[in-house]
């Protein structure tokens, strides 16, 4: 018997709701974008983030619903995002989550934004099963996960400073090119060469990353150089980044012996970082990536993850809280 999901997710600056079916098929995922409104001030301005998503929950439902050609009573679990991410954002998203759930009575199921970004593997590669390796890679996280089961996994490797999309989003402002930066800095990196060198962080006998100090190289090298080639400074900056990535994902993939390897994240759209880790394909790893609707924020991705725990029966109650750091 299929199983619909409704998912919500209101973590940073998109508004989503998204009908699921069996973890797998979307049946709607809807996307209110607030980049448009954020843009002038040169990233997400979190009060203005929680406004926007008050004025659009309730539509975007109404339009998830439509679009999947159903109705409440016809969902089986209601899957808010609780975290991480901006409290006053997550704490719209969840409490439209749960005053729906109690007022249609079906279960609650509140999904880890981070375990989201994972689940949209599933629904892009419907053969996909766990265990695999899996290079998290967005605007609040970069961690390498070893998924051992649909809801179990351990953390190998995180960053000890910088998200990497922060980083890019930083590089993107000093270079002008404003926000949002990653696409930007991607769109300008192919048009350079990685000429110019930059620092790399490595940690003896760990996975971990750090990207602070090549963030500060970036920025002193276009400060002392006002006439360097920014399309340049991008792609060395892409490319110093991308290869330390690179070599933590082949230690984890030594490490845990997985014959599997999947990308997740805002950042795993990034063109390069994608080709790059493609060439890690071989007769003995296979790669998996999510199509680039599902590497942003969306609300197919957080439906699909609350699919798994609700099969696990993992559910919750009405006093869930968001988390804005909330961990795997």
């Amino acid at each position: 018997m299929d199983i619909l999901t409704l998912g919500i997710e209101s973590s940073c600056d998109e508004t989503s709701v998204a009908i699921v079916k069996n973890g797998r098929e979307i049946l709607s995922n809807i996307i209110d974008t607030q980049i448009p409104i954020h843009e002038k001030y040169g990233g997400v301005v979190p009060e203005i983030a929680s406004r926007n998503h008050i004025e659009a929950i309730s539509r975007v439902t109404k339009k998830a619903l439509k679009e999947a050609n159903i109705e409440f009573g016809d969902i089986d679990a209601v899957c808010p995002t609780y975290g991480p991410g901006l409290v006053g954002a997550l704490l719209v998203g969840l409490s439209y989550g749960k005053a729906l759930s109690y007022a249609i009575n079906k279960p609650l199921v509140g999904v880890n934004h981070i375990h989201g970004h994972i689940a949209a593997n599933y629904i892009t590669h419907k053969d996909l099963k766990p265990p695999f390796l899996c290079l998290l890679i967005s605007g609040g996280n970069t961690q390498i996960v070893h998924v051992k089961d649909y809801t179990s996994f351990e953390l190998i490797g995180k960053t000890r400073d910088d998200a990497i999309g922060e980083a890019f989003d930083k590089i993107a402002r000093v270079v002008g090119l404003g926000y949002p930066g990653g696409p930007k800095v991607d769109a300008l990196a192919r048009r350079g060469l990685p000429n110019i060198e930059l620092p790399k962080t490595h940690f003896e006998n760990s996975l971990d990353f750090s990207f602070s100090g090549i963030k500060t190289a970036v920025i002193n090298v276009n400060h002392k150089n006002p006439d360097i080639k920014k399309e340049d400074l991008c792609a060395s900056f892409e490319n110093a980044v991308t290869e330390v990535l690179i070599e933590n994902v082949k230690k984890a993939l030594k490490q845990t012996g997985c014959t599997k390897l999947a990308i997740a994240g805002g950042v795993s759209a990034n063109s390069y970082i994608r080709t790059e880790v493609l060439k890690l394909e071989s007769d003995s790893l296979k790669v998996y990536m999510p199509d680039m609707k599902l590497c942003t924020d969306n609300a197919a991705m957080i439906a699909s993850a609350g699919y798994f725990k609700f099969v696990n029966k993992e559910i919750n109650e009405l006093d869930l809280n968001a988390i804005p750091n909330l961990k795997l």
